[in-house]
């Protein structure tokens, strides 16, 4: 497939063949996935979205690396260099297909309004993006019927863990705080690049056990490799009240700013 002939949609890879359109009901659970924004033929961590998805595919006994990387380099050169997309590169259960699915961004947002009602985490794999994605839509399903976008996962001590797409982080006086590490997350390839600049800037971070009710007036982000950064605007569900965030109006255009150009050939 040819830069010039973009197809949208579901396509599989082989080697030699290369991405090829395949049955949009093509079966097989996901193993693994990642996915991210590409703008204007621009993105941001194309190093980390590969090396997370490398990773993830050997978790799970995946195909050899020297397959995945002829497929990474492939998917890069298919995606396309104009207009806004969200590509999703995918490892599928049964043959171990690796798939693209290649589709338009959806409207992106700066704001984003959270539904206040913890829900237990149904992740059967919380540390690798994929097997649980039809779960974890069905989450954020139940947000939207109350008004939301978004919906947080919580422990069984009722602690944050994450969004169900989005990783969390919240600000307490000047303090970057994060759920745990020991918790159940995910790694965020956005949530790492803020981590990283706030080390650069002498920000201080901290790993802190909140529930959600002492998120509260707070400023809080939600962050995925789609939206980049948005600030909670709004819990729904209760008479919990979102706090300014007025820092996330300095750290969305340096994050903005990260995206770069997909590269045109590989070492």
């Amino acid at each position: 497939m040819t830069r010039s002939a973009v197809l949208e949609g579901l396509l599989a890879w082989s080697p030699g063949s290369g991405l090829t359109p395949a049955a949009q009901d093509a079966g097989g659970r996901l193993l693994a996935a990642d996915s991210w924004l590409v703008r204007e033929g621009r993105m941001r961590g194309h190093e980390r979205h590969r090396e997370r998805f490398l990773r993830a595919c050997g978790e799970c006994d995946g195909p050899p690396l020297r397959r995945l990387i002829e497929f990474w380099q492939d998917v890069t050169a298919a995606l396309p260099r104009t207009g806004e997309w969200f590509p999703r590169v995918e490892l599928a259960a049964g043959s171990h297909q690796l798939r693209l699915m290649l589709r338009p961004a959806p409207l992106l947002g700066s704001g984003v309004r959270v539904w206040a009602v913890g829900q237990p985490d149904p992740r059967s794999l919380p540390r690798r993006k994929g097997p649980d994605l039809p779960a974890l839509a069905r989450v954020r399903g139940r947000a939207s019927l109350h008004g939301a976008d978004e919906a947080v996962l919580v422990a069984p001590s009722g602690l944050v863990l994450e969004a169900a797409h989005s990783s969390i982080v919240w600000w307490e006086d000047d303090t970057l705080c994060l759920p745990s590490p020991q918790l159940p997350v995910l790694p965020g390839v956005t949530i790492g690049l803020v981590q990283e600049r706030a080390a650069r800037s002498g920000t201080r971070v901290a790993h802190r056990d909140r529930t959600i009710e002492e998120l509260a007036g707070r400023e809080v982000w939600l962050m995925n490799a789609l939206h980049g950064i948005r600030p909670v605007t709004e819990w729904t569900g209760s008479s919990m009240k979102a706090g300014p965030a007025p820092r996330a109006e300095e750290w969305r255009p340096w994050l903005d700013e990260l995206m770069a150009p997909l590269p045109d050939s590989f070492l």
